[in-house]
């Protein structure tokens, strides 16, 4: 359920700000952390990070694609943001002659950019809220599902009031937060012709690969750069020729001053989700549940890919962006439950726990929070089985490449059945056959098929038979019960694992229309009914079947009545201590975090220096692992010393990386790093491994965000790539 609350007014006026935890709402920021953040070292005002009448900072950045931040850095649309948020983009371009991946890529004029369908930016307009008129809304005798009716009905009323005002410009989405104990209305703007400007090679921007992911020290130059265009009138086109660089009202000045131990930083962007307020029970079922199996399912995919990609170019750059992805959840959910056992959570949210129950037993105004516990103690069991079906169904299931094109085909093939003239099927087929090239352009069946193997033998050993989809009658019946074979068949004679045959597939398909097949007298072969029919089909439809009528119903429910827990929980939280800060949870809109540049020890006799330079990338060099294969180029730079204006001037060296004590989160990748003038000094990028925890419990003394130093993106723009002109465009700060 997207909102769930109850009428509850909150006394936000007692939260205040402490030390480097967080992830605050700019729009209360002149009432709650601006005094916070000025003793801290910032400069500028709260009206100059956000403000609705007038430029602000909040104007130069921006969601990038579907699970990134990005920022401006030039009045010509120049955006910056990591490497890994563009690796899909640059991956979609590359092929063997054209390995912009292994080799990187650089636009030397505008001319030379590449688009990219499907890739956006959004830019938040304003932010407002509207808690006061959702909670007007319902009362305490209706119930949960009569009140959550209510919200989403009132929430759609008020996003589209906002879309109406702005003459259709905008889009509008209410937000919960505080688990639903606030809801504040987001107005945006997106922007869909966004192309690729420039991108080191993977030797630079991925450096160390998985190895080296979440951990420090760090080498990795993470950035790509991208521009948007924009129509005539400077608003929203979709991609053509005739579009113009997007003229932005902000974008940011670049300082290359250096940063240095103890310096204010703030991290402005899009942090993804935290759960920083679940109690014992349900961090326990991701410590000792969740991530657990997950891990085992993504190794198992990575040992396969790993293999393959280390074997074969052509694989490595097909599966370059997949395994990017699996990778990296696998990795931080490894480091996460380190983090979480290591500093004992369940001991920390249990004597909570205690405390909390004392505290609804203390008054009769609190006996309706008294239940709370005990209550997430049965759903968390309960929805345990339940659970594990459903995170396998993505695994397994949902996350594979048949399930894409499956997806993708079902929805052409659909609407190519519904067509209504001979042009217009065509015209479907068109499209259809363009999304199939797409998909087989970045697959190879070898790969595909093992992992599947894989996947579906991990689902049938590690899963109750109560979840089993019903063609598990088949393997039983038609192959003795051995999995490998059905695979191995399903894979022989499926359309889908093969580009020439569902290209056949598609160019013979219709609409059962008798014009049509008079028309195409050879062409006209499949219909829908044919698509159903295909083996393929049978898998996918007992997984949706298993996961719609068994997972779902009774997870869906549990789910519920967790958030309606989560919701209570967190209003009681802040009712039992009035004094403490809270902070909402992530939940990818526009925040604030903000610290200072900061060393740790994260084990005994291990202490941490707060910064790394490119004598650490050199150090590494090893041309016989891919991903520490230091370009050529790169090390003639640093053997003639050849820097520039981009070495420190403290110490000569080129600096790569540095830590703050930052609040991060997934989407926080690409967010500026700014200074107490609001210059940007670098790209945040990743957590350290001990930091991965902080979705669930930030410890300062732990947790460190990684940031990309903009000298070293500058220094790679300009003395690498030789793409100077990028460099005119921005204003530098020396």
């Amino acid at each position: 359920m997207k909102h769930l609350t109850f009428a509850v007014i909150l006394l936000f006026s007692t939260f205040f700000a402490i030390a480097d935890e967080g992830m605050w709402v700019p729009l209360f920021l002149s009432k709650y952390n601006i005094e916070d953040m000025q003793q801290k070292g910032f400069k500028l005002s709260a009206q100059d990070i956000y403000d609705v009448n007038n430029a602000s900072l909040k104007d130069a950045v921006m969601i990038f694609g579907g699970g990134c931040t990005g920022e401006l850095i030039s009045n010509q649309g120049l955006i910056l943001t990591n490497h890994h948020c563009g690796f899909g983009s640059i991956q979609s371009h590359s092929t063997i002659n054209h390995d912009y991946l292994t080799d990187g890529f650089w636009a030397m004029s505008k001319s030379e950019e590449l688009p990219n369908p499907g890739l956006s930016v959004t830019f938040l307009i304003y932010m407002e809220d509207v808690t006061t008129r959702v909670n007007a809304v319902y009362n305490e005798k209706m119930t949960i599902k009569q009140r959550n009716e209510l919200i989403d009905s009132v929430c759609a009323v008020i996003e589209q009031e906002a879309v109406t005002k702005s003459g259709g410009k905008y889009d509008a989405v209410v937000e919960p937060f505080f688990n639903g104990n606030q809801f504040i209305i987001m107005v945006t703007q997106e922007y869909k012709d966004v192309r690729l400007v420039g991108a080191p090679p993977s030797a630079i921007g991925k450096f160390g690969g998985d190895t080296d992911n979440w951990v420090w020290p760090r080498h990795t130059g993470d950035f790509s750069m991208f521009r948007i265009y924009a129509d005539e009138n400077n608003q929203p086109a979709e991609y053509s020729p005739d579009n113009v660089p997007y003229q932005p009202k902000k974008s940011f000045a670049i300082n290359i001053q250096g940063v240095k131990e103890g310096d204010f930083t703030m991290i402005f962007g899009y942090p993804g989700s935290t759960q920083e307020y679940i109690p014992s029970y349900i961090v326990d079922n991701v410590i000792n549940n969740a991530n657990p199996f997950r891990i085992d399912l993504r190794q198992k995919k990575l040992d396969i890919i790993n293999a393959a990609m280390n074997s074969d170019r052509q694989i490595r750059i097909q599966y370059a962006s997949k395994q990017s992805g699996i990778a990296n959840g696998w990795k931080k959910w490894i480091g996460q439950n380190l983090g979480l056992k290591r500093i004992n959570i369940l001991k920390e949210k249990r004597d909570y726990e205690t405390k909390f129950q004392n505290w609804t037993n203390s008054s009769d105004q609190y006996l309706i929070y008294q239940n709370i516990l005990p209550n997430y103690k049965t759903y968390s069991a309960k929805i345990k089985p339940y659970e594990k079906a459903y995170y396998y169904f993505l695994e397994c299931v949902y996350f594979t490449d048949m399930w894409k094109i499956y997806k993708s085909m079902n929805k052409h093939f659909s609407k190519i059945s519904s067509a209504k003239t001979i042009a217009e099927v065509d015209s479907l087929k068109d499209a259809a056959t363009t999304s199939a090239s797409n998909f087989y352009k970045d697959y190879n069946y070898d790969v595909d098929k093992a992992v599947f193997k894989e996947m579906m033998l991990a689902y049938f050993n590690d899963i109750d038979s109560t979840f089993f989809p019903n063609f598990h009658t088949t393997i039983t019946t038609n192959f003795a019960g051995n999995i490998e074979n059905f695979i191995n068949d399903l894979y022989e004679n499926s359309i889908f694992t093969d580009e020439q045959r569902m290209l056949n597939y598609i160019s013979k398909f219709y609409n059962g229309d008798r014009k049509y097949k008079r028309a195409n007298p050879n062409k006209a072969v499949y219909t829908q009914d044919d698509f159903t029919n295909d083996p393929f089909i049978d898998v996918i439809d007992g997984f949706i079947s298993v996961y719609n009528y068994i997972v779902l119903p009774e997870y869906g429910t549990l789910y519920q009545k967790i958030d309606s827990l989560d919701h209570l929980y967190m209003q009681a939280q802040m009712k039992m201590e009035p004094n403490k800060t809270f902070y909402p949870d992530a939940n990818f809109t526009l925040r604030v975090a903000y610290g200072s540049v900061k060393g740790f020890k994260p084990r005994d006799g291990i202490i941490y220096e707060y910064f790394t330079t490119l004598d650490g990338v050199i150090a590494k060099d090893n041309p016989d692992i891919y991903d520490y294969n230091v370009p050529d180029k790169l090390k003639e730079l640093y053997q003639t010393k050849n820097y520039g204006r981009y070495a420190d001037k403290n110490d000569g060296k080129v600096h790569v990386c540095f830590i703050a004590d930052n609040h991060t989160s997934g989407g926080n990748s690409g967010s500026p790093v700014i200074n107490d003038r609001g210059h940007l000094i670098g790209v945040n990028f990743d957590r350290c491994w001990e930091s991965t925890m902080s979705d669930i419990k930030f410890d300062p003394n732990y947790c460190r965000n990684i940031m990309l130093d903009i000298r070293y993106v500058l220094f790679i723009v300009d003395k690498y790539a030789g793409a100077g002109y990028l460099i005119d465009e921005m204003e530098i700060i020396e």
